[in-house]
């Protein structure tokens, strides 16, 4: 394999830029050519792709984003939009691919792989944590801890007015944002989509806190609960439980951003050379991932398919250390 390149897809999350450095470096280290591809499949349809030198990557280990853009494309998910990518990849001779994404980059990739025989690795690139086949993807740590220092500033503000904060946190599907940053910030009840947390449920461990003296709550929500997001959850309390006063806090995209933690520059760096070494190895249509520490390699599909459950444990854990 002589040409490779690289690019990302779909929502960003900080430490991409320090997946597609390794990518860079790692390829021209290995003897081989690498190509650069703006904005995402988009940009592999368009023809937006450039040779990337070692130099073209120096300075964006710490920066949060993806220089080389993203988005999401319609056209991808036609035989059409995918005759034209193979073609343009054709025309330079370029042979592999490193995407850098969650699910739906991955669904992508792999039908292209299936159709053209392109061989293609992934890094999982995605603050939700959701994939199946590595214990972490690409910007979760720097979402948790971007979501913390959010409900750290927040506990203060309700602890010198007795309030309830309901605090709502990316996790449309995944709970994972939500549960490390619920812990973390010490909240008193987390509401994720994994698991059934009734209204009911809401107002018996707040009436529990008041018991215990307690002068202010945080609940954290995940987006995607089955409550609905943190304004339809406190609308719900605020209907049953009198007397108290009740805020709610959005932290949105503020999770995606920001220069990214240790942790997340180097499991994306880590990743970045496995995919890679995982292509001029003859890895085809997989991910890599780390898995107790270790690099492995995960079938695009099984990823696609196999959900990534929660750890029952952290659930316990936050109903014993909310009294």
């Amino acid at each position: 394999m002589k040409k490779i390149a690289v690019l990302s897809s779909g929502g960003d999350s900080p430490g991409m830029n320090a997946c597609i450095r390794a990518v860079i470096r790692g390829a021209i280290y290995h003897g081989v050519e690498a190509y650069g591809i703006k904005y995402g499949y988009n940009g592999l349809i368009e023809g937006d792709i450039y040779k990337m030198k070692s130099y073209s990557v120096s300075n964006i280990i710490q920066r949060g984003g993806t220089i080389l853009k993203s988005a999401r494309s319609a056209e991808f998910r036609t035989p059409e939009g995918r005759k034209k990518a193979f073609y343009q990849l054709q025309r330079r001779g370029i042979e592999g691919l490193v995407v850098i994404g969650g699910d739906g980059t991955f669904t992508g990739a792999n039908i292209f792989c299936q159709e053209y025989g392109v061989p293609v690795v992934g890094a999982p690139g995605t603050i939700d944590n959701d994939l199946y086949g590595t214990d972490l993807t690409i910007g979760f740590d720097t979402a948790v801890n971007t979501a913390l220092n959010a409900i750290d500033n927040i506990r203060d503000t309700a602890n010198s007015h007795d309030r309830i904060f309901f605090i709502e946190v990316m996790g449309r599907d995944s709970g994972y944002i939500a549960i490390q940053s619920g812990i973390g910030g010490g909240a008193e009840l987390i509401m994720v989509p994994e698991t059934s947390t009734s209204i009911e449920d809401v107002i018996h461990t707040l009436g529990q806190g008041r018991n215990h003296e307690k002068t202010s709550s945080i609940v954290v929500v995940a987006e995607g609960d089955e409550e609905g997001g943190a304004i339809e959850v406190a609308a719900k309390v605020k209907a049953r439980l009198e007397g108290k006063d009740f805020k709610v806090s959005i932290l949105g995209h503020i999770q995606r951003g920001g220069a990214p933690t240790a942790m997340d520059r180097i499991l994306a760096s880590r990743l970045g050379l496995a995919a890679v070494e995982g292509l001029l190895n003859g890895k085809r249509s997989m991910m890599a991932g780390v898995i107790n520490n270790r690099i492995v390699y995960t079938d695009f599909k099984e990823c696609i398919n196999t959900s990534k459950p929660l750890e029952q444990d952290m659930l316990r854990m936050v109903k014993i250390l909310s009294i």
